[in-house]
């Protein structure tokens, strides 16, 4: 029972430890796609973001990837202080009308 215990403390330390925190890059490095301003920004095994990938029929292979939801593009003429009073985010896939990002990272405007 105590190697049990043991066992699963340094498995959750492990995992603790090997979680990428988010990063948040410059808007300028943004070279995957458009500047999106998203109401959230969620993992894509977060129930919310499952549940619309599900409707869409959308699979995506890395299920800890960030996902944008409703979201809408930032031209450059809106980038700044008042540019997005969300999550400002560029993405790898800006394909879905907006309802959904994929492959998302946080930038900083």
């Amino acid at each position: 029972m105590q190697f049990k215990l043991a066992f699963v403390s340094a498995v959750l330390a492990t995992l603790a430890v090997a979680t990428p925190a988010p990063r948040t890059e410059p808007a300028s490095s943004c070279s995957t796609g458009d500047l999106q301003c998203c109401n959230s920004v969620e993992a894509a095994n977060s129930a919310s973001a499952a549940a619309i990938l599900s409707l869409l029929g959308i699979v995506v292979q890395d299920v800890t990837a960030l996902v944008g939801l409703t979201c809408s593009p930032i031209t450059v003429i809106g980038v700044g202080s008042n540019g997005c009073s969300a999550q400002a985010v560029c993405c790898d896939d800006n394909s879905h009308g907006g309802l959904i990002s994929i492959g998302c990272v946080p930038v900083s405007l």
